[in-house]
């Protein structure tokens, strides 16, 4: 990755393409950068912030870059400070509001800022028993949604129940009793000091709308706004921006509206399709260059979103090599059949060379993963599930880095990979993996991924250096690379990518899901397929399975109807296995 050189700023324009490079030179005033999958948004906006940076024209701590995962605020962290920028504030909107509220609430309130709930469940379970409300916890689970859905859609209690008309209910609940719900936990959240998640956002938003002194402090501290994956605002993090923001234009935001994919947890894609009405004579930049994918999955991703608004046309930068091509959707006779046909297909992969964390296998809710669990399994595959339990929270991992911590105290000048290795050996580490699976695999496992983090450093780095880094990981949830195949939801794979992806259960009722009925509805399961599609670098594999179960009997399923769309690609008849 490039880096400040005697080069000077413009060192930093060097290799970017030239829509990126316009994206890095407009420095002022509104600019909206509509970036296609795997155009290189990130490249383009972290060396635009570097690029203000090195010229002077930014000042490294008045700039607010901010994101939606503490992975992707980590990511951008690295990338800048590599880049020469690590003065520059990167964020989630959450974790940027907290900050401002620790700082202010004792000189706007007074005392301590109210505690932040870990989770609604338990108050929202005093609720419905002070409302006498049997309330099972899936359906409180549901209930906690609704809270979250309103807050960020910015609607009071009334318009939230007049909202209601057109929303499911959760569980045997009625629109009266879920409102009261909504009223209780807000009482009970009051009388007890506490505050939740979303309203880190309202406080914080209220704080500077209503005190003149707190707009003056945080506008006069951050000047320079950047905002990635804006195409998922809501619109109640749209309200805080705009008052961070002030009377002042200098905001960049970055998003593909073929992406917006959380649609039901408040994202709003409107915010940037609208952005030049909104911000009269902004820069429009529209990256099309996919420097991720081979020709054919380009190709494919651009059938499925032919003709959708906001949707942008990629371009394939690479060449087509064999191997590449996207074959026709295999059909199986049920999901046993289509995960161990896919196992098998992985497993040829690995025999042929290739390395299992390059292989994800996405489908579209958490139940479909047991198949493919068993099918890897009797394979031997190591795979890992993404959205599990996560990295950084595993014990042997909390151990490694304690134990790493502690050493690098008192290290030596002996090189990076001998004190790394001399520690994790003593935790049952080893260059040669165990075999089989289970728990001892699965702890070396880990160890590995923090044994490969070595890898990244930069020569010469010490062993203190690797700690913080590590730690700095931890803190902001980065987590290394398994050597592992993924297993993921649709949902959980966006923003990543693998040189072989197989998406699989692409039959009516799963993708699109069955209660997606509306057209909008319906138009964000096509972007979560194209979400799949994307994140393919060399090979897609499309499949489906023509029988399911339900609760006590089988089921027929049907293609996904967007399969039909993928022409000339045409879904097989189903094969014997």
């Amino acid at each position: 990755m490039s880096t400040v050189t005697a080069s000077g700023p413009d060192g930093l324009l060097a290799g970017l393409d030239a829509q990126q490079r316009v994206a890095a030179e407009a420095l002022f005033g509104p600019v909206c950068v509509l970036a296609g999958a795997g155009t290189g948004k990130t490249r383009a906006i972290t060396h635009r912030i570097a690029y203000g940076v090195a010229s002077g024209a930014f000042t490294p701590n008045r700039v607010m870059a901010l994101t939606f995962t503490n992975r992707a605020a980590a990511e951008l962290r690295g990338r800048l400070r590599q880049l020469g920028a690590g003065g520059v504030s990167a964020r989630t909107f959450h974790a940027a509001a907290l900050a401002q509220l620790n700082y202010f609430w004792p000189q706007v309130v007074g005392g301590q800022l109210p505690s932040v709930l870990d989770g609604k469940g338990r108050v929202l379970g005093h609720a419905a028993e002070k409302l006498g409300l049997r309330v099972d916890t899936a359906t409180l689970r549901d209930v906690a949604a609704e809270i979250e859905w309103r807050k960020v859609s910015s609607l009071g209690l009334d318009e939230y129940a007049a909202a209601l008309a057109s929303r499911p209910l959760p569980g045997t609940l009625k629109a009266e009793q879920l409102v009261d719900l909504h009223r209780t936990y807000e009482e009970l959240k009051d009388e007890r000091k506490q505050i939740d998640f979303e309203d880190v956002l309202l406080v914080c938003a209220g704080m500077i709308e209503t005190e003149p002194s707190v707009a003056l402090q945080v506008r006069e501290q951050y000047r320079y706004f950047v905002v990635d994956e804006y195409q998922d605002v809501s619109p109640l993090q749209h309200d805080l921006l705009r008052l961070w923001l002030g009377t002042r234009r200098d905001l960049c935001v970055v998003g593909d509206a073929s992406q917006t994919i959380y649609s039901f947890a408040g994202a709003r894609s409107e915010y940037l399709l609208d952005f030049e009405r909104e911000h009269p004579g902004a820069t429009v930049v529209r990256l099309e260059q996919n420097y991720r994918s081979a020709p054919a999955v380009i190709d494919t991703a651009n059938r499925l979103m032919r003709g959708r608004s906001g949707a942008l046309t990629l371009h394939a930068v690479h060449e087509a090599k064999p191997g590449d091509e996207v074959p026709a959707p295999a059909a199986f006779e049920d999901d046993r059949a289509e995960a161990r046909a896919v196992a098998g297909s992985i497993a040829a992969e690995l025999a042929a060379g290739a390395r299992p964390e390059s292989i994800a296998i996405l489908y579209r809710v958490n139940v479909q993963a047991a198949a493919l669990e068993q099918a890897l399994g009797d394979l031997g595959i190591s795979y890992q599930l993404r959205g599990s339990k996560r990295f950084f929270d595993l014990p042997e991992v909390r151990q490694a880095v304690m134990t790493l911590r502690a050493a690098s105290v008192a290290a030596t000048d002996e090189p990076l990979f001998k004190s790394v290795s001399d520690v994790l050996r003593t935790l049952g580490w080893s260059v040669q993996p165990p075999e089989g699976r289970g728990a001892v695999r699965e702890r070396w496992e880990s160890l590995n991924a923090i044994m490969g983090l070595v890898d990244e450093m930069p020569e010469g780095a010490t062993f203190r250096r690797f700690t913080d880094e590590l730690m700095a990981r931890q803190a902001g949830q980065h987590e290394p690379t398994m050597a592992a195949v993924t297993l993921a939801t649709l949902h959980a794979a966006k923003g990543l990518e693998w040189d072989s992806v197989y998406v699989v259960g692409l039959s009516e009722g799963l993708v699109p899901i069955s209660y997606a009925s509306s057209f909008e509805q319906i138009d964000e399961e096509r972007r979560l397929l194209y979400v799949g599609i994307t994140r393919a670098r060399h090979r897609l594999r499309l499949s489906w399975a023509q029988r399911g179960t339900q609760p006590g009997r089988p089921v027929t399923r049907q293609a996904s109807r967007f399969l039909a769309e993928l022409a000339p690609v045409r879904a097989q008849a189903p094969r014997a296995e």
